[in-house]
Formats: C-alpha cells, structure tokens, sequence
C-alpha cells in the first residue's frame, strides 16, 4: 500500500506541470470537445509509458541516445508549429476562438494530442526515465507504477472535466486570446528548452 501511495504522489507531482498537453486538455475541456477521448487518451498513453518505465524502459532510453535526440527535434518542430497557431488564433480573435467554433474532428484532435504527448521527450523523462527510476527503489516497482497510472488517469480527468468549472470566464472573447496567447507561449518555452539541452 505505501508503495502505492508513493507512485500516486509522485506520478500527480511530476504531471500537474502546466505543459504542451495539459494545456490542450485544459482547451478542450473548455470547448467542450472530444473531452472523453483526449483525457482517455492522455491517461491511457501515461499508463503504458509509465509500465514501460518500471519494467526497465529506462535502460534503453539511456542506451540508445539516438532515439532521445530524435524526439527532440520532432518534438520541438511540432511544438514551435503548435505555438504559432495559437498565437495567430490570438490575434486573430473573435470566430477562431469561440468554443463553437472549433469544429475538429475526433481522429484530428486525437492526432494532434498524440503528437503533443508522444513527441513531446518531457512526458517521456517524467514516465519512462523518472517514475522508472523512482520505482526501483520501492519493494514493488508494480504497485508503485499502478499508483502513478491512478494519479495520471484522476489529474486528466479533472482538469478536462474540472474546465467547465471556468466556463463563465471564458464566455468573453478576450479571455479565449489570452488562453491561446498562454497556450503559445508555453509551446514555445518548451520547444526552447527542447532546443537548447
């Protein structure tokens, strides 16, 4: 049970980040779309990279340093092209940024949070190389990653069912620009970040 409780705190404690996925859960919880699936989606691609963490992903990762520096770049690409969306949504204002007025499909919106979170090398440190290695050091590396799953799958939930809590501050049109402004802005510091390491 302990080992539990500590996989449940850590995985909650390296996931409430605010980063390129949450903020996109964060939207779409917003919008009101899709909002099942992408948290479904989120918490599930958690669940599967955290097993591969605690069942000795980690060591390949480290031994195959070709393969990290590949999702970087991609990585990186596809967050600088993702922020300058949601800067030119901000300018523009007004239609692109009313919730109704987001009309993507479910397998669009589906590729665009799997590639927020599969190349994203940050989701796959805090799973995969983090929890993995934390995990080694509870008496079950199992049970400890269980407790992270049920941590990922509560934070995506909340925050994509929990948005429409601030429903009524988004019904002005300047509060959407100044979402999609963060949104950018959060893009382009993590792509940064993936550019300079």
């Amino acid at each position: 049970m302990l080992s539990y409780a500590a996989g449940f705190g850590t995985g909650l404690s390296l996931i409430v980040a605010i980063g390129a996925q949450n903020a996109f859960v964060l939207k779409q919880g917003l919008m009101r779309h899709h909002v099942f699936w992408v948290c479904l989606f989120c918490a599930a691609s958690d669940a599967f990279l955290i097993l591969l963490g605690v069942t000795g992903m980690a060591r390949i990762l480290t031994a195959a340093p070709m393969l990290a520096e590949v999702m970087r770049w991609a990585g990186a690409a596809f967050l600088v092209w993702y922020g300058a969306r949601s800067f030119r949504s901000a300018w523009r204002g007004g239609e692109a940024l009313r919730p109704e007025g987001d009309g993507k499909t479910l397998g669009r919106t589906l590729a665009v949070i799997a590639a927020l979170t599969w190349l994203n090398p940050h989701v796959w440190l805090d799973t995969v190389v983090l929890l993995g290695a934390v995990s080694a050091g509870w008496p079950d590396p199992l049970v400890f990653g269980l407790g992270a799953m049920t941590g990922s799958f509560l934070f995506f939930f909340a925050l994509g069912y929990g948005a429409r809590l601030l429903a009524p501050v988004f019904a002005r049109p300047r509060a959407w620009q100044v979402l999609e402004l963060g949104i950018g802005i959060v893009m382009w510091s993590i792509a940064l970040t993936l550019i300079v390491d």
